[in-house]
């Protein structure tokens, strides 16, 4: 199968080569603009998602992303951004985003999204993910179990898709830091623990992730 292709418009050139690398050690094929101009260029190919930072030195991308809606342009987009506000994220939904992401964040974590965004243009695997009554639509960041919506945090969701995506499987606590933490946590750290601990509570009874002794943990309806 050929790997997914993903566009990365920053105009960090640091923070560029830092998330270009992760993502194409991710297995993705992935080209890189500074601009809108260039961005506009590079679209001209075909692509399964991409990434904007949202202040570009030519302008707002979201308005560049809503007047590619309007000309009938599908492929996913994920906004980065320094803006936290709920107003901030509301605009990237409503000009034509699919998942918004603050900085700073993990790479790691950015990496999972556009794998999520990839799978929901058409890459082999679905958006949503389901597991007993546990739902997950990873395109609209959203989590439900037996119909009732979870307020996740951002880790907590990353952890949760991992975990999802590999139901009825063992997980090590190694292989959640690698793909939901950034490089420099501790593996030692007790980092998995606690966000699963929170997760068990969120979720709420029958109990769906296991620990599994000696390897880390499994989701699975029993």
């Amino acid at each position: 199968m050929t790997a997914a292709r993903v566009l990365v418009v920053e105009d960090d050139e640091d923070l560029r080569a830092a998330v270009t690398t992760e993502l194409a050690a991710s297995g993705l094929r992935v080209g890189q603009a500074g601009d809108l101009a260039g961005a506009h260029a590079e679209l001209a190919a075909d692509y399964d998602c991409a990434v904007f930072d949202r202040m570009l030195p030519d302008g707002d991308s979201i308005g560049f992303v809503h007047r590619r809606r309007q000309d009938g342009w599908a492929v996913p987009v994920l906004f980065l951004t320094a803006r936290d506000s709920v107003g901030d994220r509301v605009a990237g939904f409503e000009h034509g985003g699919d998942d918004y992401l603050v900085k700073p964040f993990a790479v790691a974590e950015l990496t999972a999204r556009v794998h999520a965004l990839c799978r929901r243009s058409g890459s082999g695997r679905p958006s949503v993910l389901r597991h007993d009554d546990l739902e997950m639509d990873c395109a609209r960041h959203e989590a439900r179990r037996a119909g009732t919506l979870l307020t996740l945090s951002d880790k907590e969701f990353a952890v949760l898709e991992f975990l999802l995506a590999r139901a009825e499987r063992a997980v090590g606590r190694d292989e959640l830091i690698e793909h939901c933490w950034d490089s420099r946590t501790d593996p030692m750290s007790n980092v998995v623990d606690v966000v699963v601990r929170r997760l068990r509570r969120k979720l709420r009874e029958p109990e769906l992730i296991h620990t599994v002794r000696g390897r880390g943990y499994r989701l699975a309806a029993r």
